[in-house]
């Protein structure tokens, strides 16, 4: 009896695994993920609830028995337990929502490969958040430089242990794939005693990373426009509550499917602004002055220069997502590493070319800095990237807020802000259109883009990156760890947290200040 039961859970655990590839498949696609995604914390944050609706449509870590077997005693109410493997059948909706998006993708889709998940990482990292390194620069001067090295060094290695997480090994000595996302595997480490609790952690800083990230986008649009155009009597503070007028009518997204079109126009044009600006610079590379490049630092501001470099790396979030979708997952790490060194090298040749050009004059926002003549051009492309990038932050931060407040079953805190006929309420347009409202008054009130950037560096992205990641794989695997594993990690963990609580501080500080400023005027 039980090999018959075994045998009939393999086979129901191979179509299991079958329908939540054409899923996971088919909602990249529909992003447009492939193609391309957007820059920093926008796109892989977005994919991670992505990764929860999958989870939780396709429950695959849940056997629930119905009997089937005959001289199978009938499982009780309610009676549910967990599999390692993910072995076992559906729930009766989890298997219709999983007929639903297998039909919208179609089964017979490929998934991505190295190279192409290679390009979601790039993207991911290679951002127009990069535009503030050079100002890193200016507070760090070599020890600046190191340190994009060093965070390149440690994110490529923190994605690494990350992924080892979602993996463990079974009856057989096999090692198989036993979680889907960051969020199962802090739920993990957190069990049994607290089965959510690190789930709950890491959505938390997911839906700050996200918020940010759109504050950030209407600070930057504002900051450029004032100064494409300083001649005109509009105010960074006019000009970006011109932004979010224009940014309104994402309060009635309901998918990303238009949106997503952009996605690699976007990014194309970002690399050819990168392009102009490393140009400007290089016909200028005999006035550069390496004599302002310091060997010390600014105790004071250099704390904030840590956050805003660690940010520019945050992709640890969809790397779960990203690996589960390769045709080749060993491919994965050789795919970490190109990356990772590509855009060290890149983003330091970046700042450090940025910053021998302007030295002390090195604004928040590198562009500023560019002649009038070319400036206004290139600030234009710029808010138009922002302005188009702002969707995909925004509607991941409200479809993870909407499905862990409004729509996660019993758990509920609050009643579903959609209608039996998938309508969004008056309500719930209300609270959309006040979290667009919110980035404003932010941006207004605090419109400083370094302190923003390093202050969510600081806050999310050390402990997305550095922190969490180190502590997971000691939880988790750290008997099968070797000892020089034990030190990384252990290393990565204090480090990062003595960087997390330091940039944190001093942008905390920063942003208190500047706000009592803005608050006086």
């Amino acid at each position: 009896m039980a090999t018959l039961l075994r045998s009939k859970l393999s086979n129901v655990a191979t179509s299991v695994s079958n329908k939540s590839q054409a899923k996971m498949s088919g909602m990249f696609a529909r992003m447009g993920f492939q193609a391309a995604t957007d820059e920093e914390a926008v796109g892989f944050a977005h994919c991670d609830d992505l990764d929860m609706e999958h989870r939780q449509g396709l429950q695959m870590d849940i056997l629930k028995s119905e009997g089937s077997e005959e001289g199978a005693e009938p499982p009780l109410e309610g009676d549910i337990h967990y599999q390692r493997d993910g072995t076992g059948p559906l729930p009766p909706s989890a298997s219709k929502e999983a007929g639903v998006c297998s039909e919208l993708s179609g089964q017979g889709k490929p998934k991505i490969t190295a190279w192409e998940a290679g390009w979601n990482v790039t993207n991911a990292i290679q951002g127009m958040f990069v535009l503030g390194l050079p100002y890193a620069i200016l507070h760090g001067g070599y020890l600046g430089l190191f340190l994009i090295i060093f965070a390149a060094v440690v994110c490529c290695y923190t994605g690494k242990i990350l992924i080892a997480c979602l993996y463990e090994e079974n009856e057989d000595g096999e090692i198989v794939r036993v979680r889907d996302s960051y969020v199962d595997i802090a739920n993990a480490c957190c069990a049994p005693r607290f089965p959510t609790l690190g789930g709950r952690i890491v959505n938390v800083a997911q839906i700050i990373e996200l918020v940010m990230t759109c504050i950030l986008y209407v600070v930057v649009s504002g900051n450029l426009m004032y100064n494409s155009f300083p001649n005109l009597p509009v105010s960074q503070k006019s000009w970006s509550i011109i932004a979010t007028a224009v940014l309104l009518p994402c309060a009635f997204l309901k998918n990303l499917k238009a949106v997503s079109k952009f996605s690699l126009l976007c990014t194309l044009a970002h690399f050819v602004i990168n392009i102009l600006v490393i140009a400007y610079c290089l016909s200028r590379a005999r006035d550069w002055a390496w004599d302002k490049v310091k060997f010390y630092i600014d105790v004071k501001k250099f704390p904030i220069s840590i956050g805003i470099i660690v940010f520019s790396y945050t992709s640890q979030i969809f790397l779960p997502s990203l690996e589960g979708n390769m045709q080749n997952p060993k491919e994965f790490h050789c795919m970490m590493n190109w990356t990772h060194i590509a855009a060290c090298i890149l983003k330091g040749l970046f700042a450090l070319v940025a910053y021998l050009t302007w030295a002390d004059e090195t604004k928040e926002v590198i562009t500023d800095n560019l002649p009038s003549t070319i400036r206004a051009v290139v600030n234009i492309f710029l808010v138009a990237k922002a302005l188009l990038s702002y969707p995909l932050p925004f509607f991941a931060a409200v479809e993870v807020l909407e499905r862990s407040l409004f729509q996660d079953g019993n758990r509920a805190f609050f009643p579903n802000c959609y209608g039996g006929d998938g309508r969004l309420k008056s309500w719930g347009l209300t609270l959309r259109c006040a979290l667009v409202v919110f980035t404003l008054l932010m941006a207004i009130y605090v419109p400083h883009f370094a302190l923003l950037m390093g202050l969510t560096g600081s806050l999310t992205g050390a402990g997305l990156c550095f922190l969490l990641p180190s502590l997971f794989h000691l939880k988790l695997l750290w008997r099968k760890l070797l000892w020089h594993h034990v030190f990384f990690d252990v290393a990565i963990f204090v480090i990062g947290g003595i960087c997390s609580v330091s940039g944190f501080i001093h942008s905390l500080e920063g942003l208190i200040e500047a706000f009592r400023t803005n608050a006086e005027d």
